[in-house]
């Protein structure tokens, strides 16, 4: 297994509206799910199970139960001297807040959490996912294939589904040759799970080339832009993977973990 090889950024600014109620007083990543956990914890064991040892999480909507929640880090092991987990908000200049104006704005406005890593990887994740994953398979993928961005994707099983995330499609080596971000309409049913292994520099370069022209989105400007320039490649999993966007997945997602064979695969 490979070890201290990356760093994560877990993107946890979220607002969730269409959570209704669940996400009026808390922040999307901080929603209890089965019965005495939060979604976060899902990714920040993930990390914790793949040896990564140095976390930020960004914050902005909501934050004061997540922040309360992760605390030190101490439940996931990571109250530790060097590393550890860190919380990012909204950079404060001394002209005041600036709130994040997309994922790509949020990775630049803590870019010297990048720059001050030494891991030569770097993994970004979605907060508000059900999942489990070694990140390691992920990056020991991305190394084989040579990519500059490996995305991590699966199979949406309800197409009337698929309007809610990046659709992709990928030639017989992997590489992906279309994306689109949100079709109203797709014949494709491959989805992105919000989950990106890159060089740790090459984030760098593309994150602050992106802000220098007004650029905010990581897929919309990073991912479909670079798309044909870049070696970007997928990853495909066949395991359980929910996104907690709807109502209706947060209950579906809850349902399931009553089904032992699901339990028994996230807990034993």
């Amino acid at each position: 297994m490979i070890k201290k090889e990356m760093i994560a950024m877990l993107l946890a600014g979220g607002q969730g509206s269409r959570l209704g109620v669940l996400t009026e007083k808390v922040a999307k990543p901080a929603v209890a799910f089965g019965g005495k956990y939060r979604i976060i914890d899902f990714p920040l064991s993930n990390c914790v199970n793949s040896g990564i040892d140095t976390v930020g999480i960004l914050t902005q909507y909501q934050p004061f139960v997540l922040n309360e929640y992760i605390g030190n880090g101490q439940p996931w092991d990571l109250d530790r001297l060097y590393g550890g987990v860190h919380v990012l908000p909204p950079y404060q200049k001394a002209s005041g807040s600036d709130w994040y104006k997309g994922t790509a704005n949020a990775i630049y406005q803590n870019i010297d959490f990048l720059k001050k890593s030494h891991e030569p990887y770097a993994i970004i994740a979605s907060g508000d996912c059900v999942y489990k994953m070694d990140y390691n398979k992920v990056l020991e993928y991305h190394i084989a294939k040579r990519a500059d961005i490996t995305v991590v994707c699966t199979t949406c099983r309800d197409q009337k589904e698929v309007e809610r995330f990046g659709v992709l499609r990928m030639n017989d080596d992997g590489r992906i040759v279309e994306f689109e971000e949100k079709p109203i309409v797709s014949s494709y049913n491959t989805i992105s799970t919000g989950i990106y292994v890159v060089r740790r520099r090459l984030l760098i370069e593309l994150i602050e080339r992106a802000a220098q022209e007004g650029r905010h989105d990581f897929v919309n400007d990073i991912l479909i832009r670079y798309k044909n320039l870049k070696r970007i490649y997928g990853y495909k999993i066949d395991n359980y993977w929910n996104n907690i966007s709807t109502a209706e997945a947060y209950y579906q997602t809850n349902m399931d973990f009553l089904k032992p064979e699901i339990r028994n695969y996230f807990f034993k």
